[in-house]
């Protein structure tokens, strides 16, 4: 005879009957701790710019899941394509054969590439992964090995996109050695050249370069120089756009020595900030761009983007992936670009933008706030607001000791509290605000009433 054997709490829990019960504490004890969370509630339903858990709140949200949602939780027509195309094919791996998704989506972004000689697409699954293949080209195409990256630039977490991240320590910490090869040069921003946030950007964008000059004098030659990448505007480094003018002098200094120039568009891209891609707003050609976040609109999906001229050099199984390119996921992003010329996005983008830096920077003047905001900067509906602090170093001109303490991260704590789910940034006092793309006028005031409410209890209680 067969012995019964009682399953153990153990066995019940990975059947399901403990996680049912107590879903929190079960994720709790399973999930690595390697990932952080805003909050341990469980996030259950998404519609439009609102979100569900499973405690019964409903919050704005203003993050889109870091830049991802860009059309809002569950657009009708994304998530259709996506559902249609699950009944179809749902893995084409795409060293095996070619897959319609695919061919439909490169006809949708030809057209609205920021440059005509971007022609050969290679699609992936994330940002850190479309950055990493980003590099690998750059070195094959050239012939060189080095990276410039820009202080306060975020990339990635695997090991190659870890290395050209500058952004926070933490992203890197207790995982050296890194990928070698990198260097790094000073963003035009005025934090990092201790300069005023009123400084002018023609001088930001001197200053900037002078350090580039140097690096390319005193770390990497030109002629060891593979590529400098860059986000034209800073994402995890605090929501800092490039002035075109920095831009511009980087394609130059490329050109005249043979260096590419790597555009990371994952989170700016997708017309985050008022245009498809950001990198238009001056006209400069990246010899490769990559995207991510809102391209598929959750579905997990990254491009890389380069001339063919320079793509012909790569070897047959140099580039590949088991997921890569998702035939879900492309048919997703084919109903995205769809989406964004029906419903003028865009054009929503950039009504709302003026909407809410304006109230933004109304805010910023209230005597209420009493010039505990030091700069409200961004373009589209990729926006910073940054506090003062009394932990900068000495050094940092905007020190305010008599600033309470950690204003960020609790002003975006209150905000949550009540009812709207925004998320900070950057090793200063940052908040972004990355709401939904078609956000209505209702709840872009709604957002930032809450948000306003939220800065000034803060600031009265402390």
């Amino acid at each position: 005879m067969r012995q019964l054997i009682c399953p153990s709490e153990s066995q019940l829990r990975y059947a399901g009957i403990l996680s049912k019960r107590e879903p929190v504490a079960f994720g709790q004890r399973h999930v690595t701790k390697g990932i952080g969370r805003l909050t341990d509630a469980i996030m259950t339903k998404g519609q439009g710019s609102y979100i569900y858990f499973h405690d019964g709140r409903r919050l704005l949200d203003f993050s889109c899941g870091i830049g991802v949602t860009n059309l809002g939780h569950c657009h009708t027509t994304v998530s259709k394509a996506a559902a249609d195309q699950c009944m179809e094919l749902v893995h084409c791996q795409c060293s095996i054969s070619f897959h319609y998704p695919t061919i439909r989506l490169i006809e949708k972004l030809i057209p609205v590439m920021p440059d005509p000689t971007l022609n050969s697409f290679y699609f992936w699954n994330s940002g850190s992964e479309a950055v990493e293949g980003a590099v690998k080209m750059a070195r094959v195409i050239t012939g060189r090995q080095n990276i410039i990256c820009m202080q306060g630039g975020y990339h990635g977490r695997t090991y190659g996109a870890m290395a050209v991240t500058r952004s926070k320590t933490s992203y890197s910490e207790g995982f050296f050695p890194l990928m070698p090869g990198t260097f790094c040069t000073a963003f035009p921003f005025w934090h990092q050249l201790g300069m005023t946030p009123d400084t002018p950007e023609e001088e930001l964008v001197r200053l900037a370069l002078y350090q580039l000059d140097l690096v390319l004098k005193q770390q990497t030659s030109p002629r060891d120089t593979a590529a400098i990448i860059i986000e034209p505007v800073l994402g995890e480094g605090g929501y800092v756009p490039a002035p075109s003018a920095f831009l511009k002098a980087l394609r130059n200094v490329c050109d005249a020595h043979g260096i590419l120039l790597i555009i990371d568009e994952v989170q700016s891209g997708f017309g985050r900030t008022g245009k498809m891609f950001n990198v238009e707003y001056s006209g400069v050609r990246p010899d490769i761009m990559v995207m991510a976040k809102g391209l598929a609109n959750g579905f997990p999906l990254s491009c890389i983007v380069s001339r063919k001229k320079l793509t012909d050099k790569l070897k047959p199984g140099s580039m590949g992936g088991t997921y890569a390119g998702n035939v879900v996921s492309c048919a997703a992003a084919v109903a995205v670009v769809d989406v964004f010329q029906k419903e003028n996005v865009l054009d929503n983008v950039n009504v709302r933008s003026k909407e809410l830096i304006g109230a933004l920077k109304n805010l910023q003047t209230c005597p209420e706030v009493g010039g505990n905001i030091v700069d409200v900067r961004g373009r589209g509906l990729m926006v910073g607001v940054e506090f003062a602090s009394p932990s900068y170093p000495a050094q940092d001109p905007v020190l305010n000791r008599s600033a309470p303490k950690g204003l960020a991260s609790r002003v975006a704590a209150r905000c949550m509290e009540k009812g709207m789910l925004i998320l900070t940034a950057s090793v200063y006092e940052v908040i972004r605000f990355i709401p939904p793309l078609n956000v209505t006028a209702k709840d872009l005031k709604k957002g930032c009433e809450i948000f306003a409410e939220a800065v000034k209890e803060v600031i009265r209680e402390a």
